[in-house]
């Protein structure tokens, strides 16, 4: 009788695989530029920096930029290529890529009237909000078309919501009214409640899975996870929002970078759910699959790190015999999500896997 040992190279998968395989760049690259954006305009407000409003924008051109860019190209690949357009999902993909750059089109027209209008002042602010008014009810299609497909919707929703805000704003703005802001914000702040109870049910949940001896280890973690995720977004958030209200009225004299800082916390803790965020659409840029995969495919080198399968499968058997070596080597998928780890070369360099370690006992 023969014992075959256990492959020294079983291992559990790690979890920075899953990090780098659920990474979302379009959303890492949208708070990256806020977060830059929020950074230079306190900067500009406080007089540290006497920047023109056109460089402090600087980020949000960069967004625009590269949504454009990649909304260009993904066109062109799928204009020249009729055979993707039958790959899975790809024309709900592709449309859903096409709302999207409509309504950055619109923010692009109220960010560069809102420039204009700071360096010049000669036109109304309504006339500025003007593009944020058509936000609105295209933000409420794109939403009732993204239920419909099965959809992610963020930026879509925050338009649709904040129509009746964007109006006082630019009421206010004009002093066509003359109501303090604690009251010009008060759509804000029913947005805000609503999102307090989504945080404090995550919190709940997650002392209830705590408690709960029939949860798992890893689902307990993934609660306490999301609950301490949305406490750190909302809370710095809700911060932020009520120091601003209260320096616009009058009521303290802290200084625009002071008043920022809640803000700042609040979009690191967002760029940081980025890497475990599914979703994205394939079609920017026409990559057609994962950002990751993407990466790998035009970096080769890469492979040598991130090539690597992992096998699930035990093999308990008290009479397993001695498996022959493969024909032709296989190549591993990228960032595979099994348990027995089995490394591959790049294809070309192809290493025969070592020999099996057996042991003969008595019968």
């Amino acid at each position: 009788m023969q014992r075959e040992l256990p492959s020294p190279f079983q291992a559990e998968s790690s979890p920075g695989g899953h990090l780098v395989q659920d990474f979302n760049p379009s959303k890492f690259l949208i708070y990256a530029c806020l977060l830059l954006f929020s950074v230079l305009l306190p900067l500009r407000l406080d007089g540290i920096i006497q920047w023109s409003y056109w460089a402090i924008f600087a980020p949000i051109w960069l967004w625009k930029l590269l949504v454009i860019a990649g909304a260009s190209v993904g066109a062109g690949v799928w204009a020249r290529n009729p055979r993707y357009r039958t790959e899975g999902e790809a024309c709900v993909e592709f449309k859903a890529m096409l709302i999207a750059v409509a309504i950055h089109l619109l923010l692009l027209m109220f960010e560069v009237l809102v420039c204009d209008r700071v360096e010049r002042g000669t036109h109304f602010w309504l006339l500025v909000f003007m593009p944020l008014f058509f936000v609105s009810p295209v933000s409420v299609a794109a939403c009732v078309w993204g239920f419909r497909h099965d959809r992610s919707l963020e930026l879509e929703i925050l338009c649709s919501v904040n129509i009746l805000q964007f109006i006082f704003i630019a009421l206010r703005l004009d002093r066509i009214i003359h109501w303090p802001w604690l009251v010009v914000f008060v759509p804000l702040w029913i947005l805000m409640s609503f999102l307090c109870l989504v945080v404090l049910y995550y919190i709940v949940w997650s002392l209830l899975f705590l408690r709960s001896l029939d949860v798992v280890a890893e689902q307990r973690r993934s609660h306490v996870t999301m609950a301490i995720s949305w406490i750190t977004i909302v809370v710095p958030l809700l911060t932020f929002e009520v120091l601003l209200v209260h320096r616009l009225d009058g009521h303290n004299t802290f200084s625009h970078i002071s008043i920022f800082v809640p803000l700042w916390l609040s979009l690191i803790t967002l760029m940081a759910t980025t890497f475990r965020r599914k979703g994205g659409n394939h079609w920017w840029f026409g990559i057609r699959r994962d950002f990751c995969q993407f990466l790998l495919e035009i970096f080769p080198f890469l492979r040598e790190y991130g090539n690597i399968s992992y096998d699930l499968h035990h093999e308990d058997s008290e009479d397993a015999e001695e498996t022959s070596v493969p024909d032709a080597p296989k190549i591993a998928p990228m960032f595979g999500k099994k348990a027995r780890v089995v490394i591959t070369q790049s294809p070309g360099k192809y290493v025969p896997p070592p020999p099996k370690l057996n042991i003969d006992m008595p019968d």
